[in-house]
């Protein structure tokens, strides 16, 4: 075993005064109440504040879990929330032709009141009106007449009965134009443009994100 020389800590000059003083300090082995209760608040604090570090890393691992789950959910669920607008739309479009429907089934010649209350300032200088249409009885064709008569229509009205012609659909034809509705051709379109709508909708929709801008 190495001896090991014994060295002073404090160094004195050749006149005695201390050029350099001990650092050493001898191990604290008794502690008064106060002392005590000094330490163990500063070993709660010192726990404290470990545990809400501990806290913060385990949400912001939680919160980088959260955002790349959502990242990868983001175009499934874009695809999700259109499905479900194109689904909505084709419900209320359905919906909306029963109720057309319905309303046409019970007054079929409203269209084409509707029509010629429309086309008045057209017809009126005309000689003669052919309308078309399907089903009309003798009532329906007074209460036209009637109509055209008070939009100051002077001329001969012709009815031509098409059995071929959807309910509520008519064709009008008169010296200088002629108008037309087809109920099936209309709910076709209303359906065409609703569809072209959500395509549109489709390719400039937001993407679900992860809440950063």
């Amino acid at each position: 075993m190495t001896a090991r020389p014994f060295i002073f800590d404090t160094e004195f000059d050749a006149a005695g005064v201390v050029v350099q003083s001990s650092a050493w300090q001898p191990t604290k082995r008794a502690y008064t109440p106060a002392e005590v209760e000094a330490l163990v608040a500063q070993g709660r604090l010192e726990a404290r504040e470990a545990a809400l570090g501990e806290a913060a890393s385990l949400q912001a691992q939680a919160l980088s879990a959260i955002a790349q789950a959502l990242a990868h959910a983001a175009p499934a669920l874009t695809q999700v929330a259109q499905a479900h607008r194109e689904q909505s739309a084709d419900l209320a479009l359905a919906a909306a032709r029963v109720v057309a429907g319905a309303a046409l089934d019970r007054f079929p010649a409203g269209p084409l009141q509707a029509a010629l209350e429309a086309l008045g300032h057209e017809i009126d200088a005309s000689p003669r009106l052919v309308v078309r249409t399907a089903g009309l009885d003798e009532e329906g064709r007074g209460r036209l007449e009637s109509l055209c008569a008070d939009a100051g229509f002077t001329g001969l009205i012709a009815f031509r009965d098409e059995p071929g012609l959807p309910a509520a659909s008519f064709r009008l034809e008169w010296s200088d134009g002629r108008a037309e509705f087809d109920a099936d051709a209309a709910f076709s379109r209303m359906a065409d443009a609703l569809h072209s709508a959500l395509a549109s909708e489709a390719g400039h929709a937001e993407t679900l994100n992860d809440g950063r801008p």
